[in-house]
């Protein structure tokens, strides 16, 4: 409508809500203003920050933490390159979040992935990875894949029995850490707010779709 106008907008290029869920953006296209506004750089009131996530955190804005997305960029970009690397080489890739909102961003993070995605919407159960035979049953065990060989967390902080699991399990781990957070508690941690959807979806996307690369280049 408004071409004639010299508009170069078109409905595809605006942004709108959905985007980041069914387009996501890839670790070479996403911008800090993308995750500025999203609300990645939102971090919890200033009495909760974690003392080791201090390098994480630009500072404070009315009692509540800024993050650095200067410094969560790149980390982003590393995470995603491990995702890409693991997918290229058939390895099994989880998405772990337990918010009920959270239910559509791992189901479109995982099928991104196809038969190497999968994804845990739900209370982990105790003993997943370190004590599979009681859990599943020999049967069960037979018909599933091997230990996954990454896990990557959006919200660690409500999965820490499943990070504990991981790391006696020698999986590696991707997390959201936020500023109430100690980034040590995944491999590869990506700081940002954790309590926001759009941001989740940005950066779940981000890795899934460096996931679907690296099964496309295979």
């Amino acid at each position: 409508f408004f071409e004639p106008l010299g508009s170069t907008q078109r409905r595809e290029t605006v942004w709108q809500p959905h985007h980041p869920l069914h387009r996501p953006d890839t670790a070479g296209t996403l911008t800090l203003s993308s995750l500025m506004a999203a609300g990645a750089h939102m971090g919890h009131t200033a009495s909760l920050l974690n003392p080791n996530f201090t390098a994480y955190a630009y500072g404070t804005r009315a009692g509540i933490t800024i993050i650095d997305l200067d410094a969560t960029l790149p980390l982003l970009r590393r995470a995603a390159a491990l995702v890409r690397a693991i997918a290229y080489h058939d390895g099994a890739i989880l998405f772990v979040g337990n918010r009920p909102e959270l239910k559509n961003i791992l189901v479109k993070s995982s099928e991104r992935l196809g038969e190497n995605g999968f994804y845990v919407s739900e209370r982990w159960l105790p003993g997943t990875l370190t004590n599979r035979l009681t859990v599943f049953g020999a049967t069960t065990i037979r018909k599933m894949r091997a230990t996954p060989d990454l896990v990557i967390f959006l919200n660690p902080l409500a999965n820490l029995a499943a990070i504990r699991e991981c790391a006696v399990a020698n999986v590696p781990t991707i997390g959201i850490i936020d500023s109430n957070a100690d980034p040590r508690i995944v491999m590869y941690p990506i700081p940002a707010n954790d309590e926001s959807v759009r941001g989740v979806e940005i950066i779940a996307g981000v890795l899934s779709m460096a996931g679907q690369d690296g099964v496309r280049s295979r």
